[in-house]
């Protein structure tokens, strides 16, 4: 008592710093303290209280722990591409892969169905896109999510069986992923287009470019994928929207594998011509990559809070923890926000789609938006002190920082790694992410670029399964 009659009280401020500002004029030493009162429901509240039960909790850092270990340690390699029908043995009939959580063909939004239009046309079981719309509505061609393929796609992510894909080997663990190829800018399938222009192109794609590729890759040990990433975090690329470092390194290893193969002059400088101008050829290696990480941690998830998978189908955004299996949590798809490119506005934007956000989920694109200054106003993300922000607001979300994926403008500090659904249910805080923006209409293509924020409502769906299954467990 004599102590704080002498001194005068210290104050703390909880909560909103400018109650910390108003003391200060009183007391400098004041404390100011960041906290927020959790969010949701009275479920998700009552999920979360089950989640911080001192045995439980235990148990999933323990669990959490695991899985990032797995996430960090997981080695993908690029060392082949082959055709899709001889990877995903179901694409040797009439179905297609799609991105994001399962959806029927009603569901689809406009660049979903026109990019299943054009796999329609590319694959010859239609001679008009008029006949393949009528045989995608009546059912005649099935449809899967590349995810439960083991895979993933660009936008649509559209997947017929003569398509090449990159093949990725996680050479740590044992698994595999697989990609299409980036088509390259303009109208291109993944974007819903599918005029003849987008079907020669995929032809070719076929036909010269990923029988040369692969073949190239084949006289090689594989090219090391996360080394290229890291190196590129360093140059400016963000592995999502931005991709030219990345692809330039790729370029560099491809080059001389592709003298070894005896291509003829034409079709060789036409491979090295689309490598090289194809800025975002880099980002379908990085997606198939990101997926082999994020597979090697969900295959070791039991238990754990750690994030997945996230994939977007149009309609639907779509969470998966290795905790609760192949099980996808869903909430409604958020339209994207940014630049849009002249003649286009908000208003032809179509909601936030594809399987690209797999590149977060292992704490890439929007999560490293401080390592891409270029990339912050292309995507209408502000200047580069939000880009800062944004990356250090993706930490407190994060279970750990990744060092092998280091932020320059962040003192070399590793990459947000983990999201961990249970921070993200408490702190209301959505994950953001860097993505390409589509026409709503079919056959239009992109339109801009910009940011899109993932619902809180799946991760909160999964918080509440997870407590579930601890509970579960009690009881038996």
């Amino acid at each position: 008592m004599a102590r704080l009659l002498g001194e005068g009280p210290r104050g703390i401020g909880v909560g909103i710093a400018q109650f910390a500002d108003a003391l200060r004029a009183h007391d400098p030493e004041v404390v100011s303290v960041d906290w927020r009162p959790p969010v949701g429901s009275p479920e998700v509240l009552g999920a979360l209280r089950t989640l911080a039960r001192p045995e439980i909790a235990r148990r999933i850092a323990a669990a959490n722990g695991r899985v990032v270990e797995h996430l960090v340690g997981a080695r993908p390699f690029l060392v082949d591409v082959r055709a899709a029908a001889d990877v995903v043995p179901v694409l040797r009939g009439r179905m297609l892969l799609h991105a994001g959580p399962p959806l029927a063909w009603e569901e689809m939004t406009g660049p979903m169905k026109g990019a299943a239009i054009g796999a329609t046309l590319f694959e010859g079981w239609a001679d008009s896109p008029e006949r393949a719309r009528a045989m995608l509505a009546a059912g005649e061609v099935g449809f899967m999510p590349c995810h439960a393929a083991g895979g993933v796609g660009p936008m649509g992510g559209i997947t017929s069986g003569s398509m090449p894909l990159l093949i990725v080997e996680e050479r740590q663990d044992g698994g595999s992923a697989f990609c299409t190829f980036n088509e390259g800018v303009g109208r291109v399938l993944r974007f819903g287009a599918n005029s003849p222009d987008v079907i020669d192109r995929l032809r070719w794609l076929r036909d010269v470019a990923g029988p040369a590729i692969g073949a190239a890759l084949r006289t090689s040990d594989g090219i090391d994928v996360r080394a290229i990433m890291g190196r590129a975090l360093t140059m400016g690329d963000e592995l999502h929207q931005r991709n030219i470092a990345a692809s330039c390194l790729l370029l560099r290893e491809l080059a001389p594998l592709l003298t070894r193969i005896g291509l003829s002059g034409g079709d060789h400088e036409a491979v090295a011509r689309f490598l090289g101008r194809t800025d975002q050829f880099f980002l379908n290696v990085a997606m198939a990559g990101c997926k082999a990480i994020a597979d090697a941690g969900h295959a070791v998830g039991a238990e754990s809070s750690v994030v997945t998978a996230m994939a977007r189908n149009g309609v639907r955004f779509g969470v998966r923890l290795g905790a609760t299996g192949d099980r996808w949590f869903e909430a409604p798809v958020n339209t994207p926000r940014g630049l849009y490119f002249g003649g286009y506005s908000q208003d032809d934007a179509s909601p936030d789609i594809g399987d690209s956000a797999i590149t977060e989920t292992v704490g890439l694109g929007g999560f490293c938006m401080a390592a891409a200054p270029a990339v912050v106003p292309y995507v209408g993300a502000g200047g580069f002190g939000d880009a800062l922000a944004i990356t250090r607001e993706m930490q407190e979300i994060a279970h750990a920082q990744n060092p092998d994926f280091a932020i320059p403008a962040l003192d070399f500090a590793g990459a947000p790694l983990g999201i961990d659904a249970r921070l993200v249910a408490q702190t209301g805080i959505e994950p953001i992410i860097n993505t390409g923006i589509a026409h709503r209409r079919a056959g239009v293509g992109q339109v801009g670029a910009g940011t899109v924020r993932a619902p809180v409502a799946c991760f909160e769906q999964a918080v509440v399964a997870l407590a579930a299954s601890f509970s579960q467990s009690r009881r038996t």
